[in-house]
């Protein structure tokens, strides 16, 4: 029909305006990358460039730092200072009498020689510069340019080194040289007011690095007197919630035990069976009551008071086949110790984060899973110690919240777990078991025990 070319033309110019509008974005969309391209760049550039300069000042520091140390610089300083102040005394650069070259020489050499007993004798030697460098002038002559050097270095030394009235009576001459200068002195009164500005700016430098040194041993000394003052109120806090602890867990383990024996010796008819149950309870609760102190020992300042049955050594795994029999006769149920692998001697550190976690997993199969089955296997892998301790319970149903739950109500081992685990540089993880039951599984990295 006779309509549809003008539309198809239409449609033809709208279609490659939008495509030379989108060449035209895409093209200044370029440009702007291009453009942010070259300033990131340019920016990167410049921050190379300033940590070139900060890393070769720092070298530079660092090299003067070593050079100020160094045992000999003194003396060479002073030799170096000498010859060539004496170099421009005898060289004549002026219609100066020779009579007076012994008279300048010495004056060169007392303004530039005693630099080198600048560590050994400061103050003489800042002391003798400071009366050649002024008398100098009083001589018709001003001082060789290698003089002035050496008296600010002395200054600034003295500044750093002396009390600050020392420094201030040093500064004194130079006040009084620009005040009233003589007559015939060499340079006026120019001269001197330089030479006092010069000496008090050498001062003062010397003077406001030693204060500064002072202020920071002042603050370090402050700061560690305030961290001795808070390990001894922590000591003391420590001590205070042992002894509280120990008197209220103390009595009702001590009360458990009694109830226990008592129950034993004085019910008539009692089978072997219970009696046997009893005496277990009590030994347990014995034991229970000889690790709390031996623990709490450890927080408290007279631990030395104790008795010496609380001081035993802590456990390892020489004892877990004690513990996992213990844990077979009081629970009813079975118990089964695996071991795996090569056996290595470790750490007692590491002997006894295996030993707790392995006392907890089991108390939390006796609350929770009681005359269940429990297996407990420890493998020796290559750089770690597997402790994994399972139940074969019923156990809470795996959707009624995450694992840690179920020590939620009963204290925190679980959590005191984790913070062993995590002490020991390992990881712990405790889920359900895939048929029920619980599982508690650490890794420790191995550390082998020192021969």
């Amino acid at each position: 029909m006779r309509w549809r070319k003008p539309l198809a033309g239409v449609a033809e110019r709208a279609a490659g305006g939008l495509a030379a509008g989108g060449r035209g974005a895409a093209a200044r969309a370029a440009d702007r990358r291009a453009v942010a391209g070259r300033g990131a760049d340019g920016r990167a550039a410049a921050g190379r460039g300033v940590a070139g300069a900060r890393g070769a000042a720092g070298r530079w520091v660092a090299a003067l730092r070593r050079l100020g140390r160094a045992p000999d610089l003194p003396l060479v300083a002073a030799a170096a200072l000498c010859a060539a102040g004496l170099l421009q005394a005898v060289v004549p650069i002026d219609d100066r009498p020779r009579a007076d070259i012994p008279l300048t020489l010495a004056l060169v050499l007392g303004s530039t020689a005693p630099l080198a007993f600048a560590r050994s004798q400061l103050l003489p030697a800042a002391t003798a510069v400071t009366a050649a460098v002024l008398l100098t002038p009083l001589s018709g002559r001003l001082p060789c340019a290698a003089a002035l050097p050496a008296l600010a270095a002395l200054l600034y030394l003295t500044g750093l080194r002396r009390s600050p009235r020392t420094t201030l009576l040093l500064a004194v001459p130079f006040v009084a040289y620009a005040v009233g200068p003589a007559p015939t002195a060499a340079g006026g009164k120019p001269f001197g007011t330089a030479l006092l500005v010069g000496a008090a700016a050498a001062l003062a430098a010397g003077a406001a690095r030693r204060a500064g040194g002072e202020a920071a041993a002042r603050s370090a000394a402050e700061g560690a007197y305030a961290h001795t003052v808070l390990e001894h109120a922590a000591r003391g806090e420590r001590a205070r919630i042992a002894r509280e602890l120990h008197d209220v867990v103390a009595h009702h383990i001590s009360t458990l035990s009694v109830q226990a024996e008592t129950a034993r010796l004085t019910t008539p008819g009692l089978p072997p069976l219970g009696a046997e149950r009893l005496l277990a309870i009590g030994d347990t609760a014995r034991q229970a009551l000889t690790e709390m102190r031996r623990l709490l020992g450890v927080l408290r300042d007279d631990a030395s008071a104790e008795a010496p049955a609380t001081r035993r050594p802590q456990p390892g795994l020489d004892q877990l086949l004690t513990l996992v029999d213990e844990a077979r006769d009081t629970a009813g149920g079975g118990v089964r110790l695996v071991i795996r692998g090569r056996i290595t001697p470790l750490d007692p550190g590491l002997q006894l984060t295996a030993y707790r976690i392995v006392q907890e997993a089991l108390t939390n199969a006796r609350r929770h899973a009681p005359g269940a089955p429990v297996d407990v296997e420890l493998h020796y892998a290559e750089g770690a110690l597997c402790v994994t301790v399972r139940d074969i319970g019923a156990g809470p149903a795996p959707t009624a919240g995450p694992a840690p739950a179920r020590d939620a109500d009963a204290g925190h081992g679980l959590l005191g777990m984790r913070e062993r685990v995590a002490m020991a540089g390992g990881t712990l993880r405790t889920e359900h078991g895939p048929a029920g039951g619980f599982v508690v599984a650490a890794e420790l990295p191995l550390r082998e025990a020192a021969a």
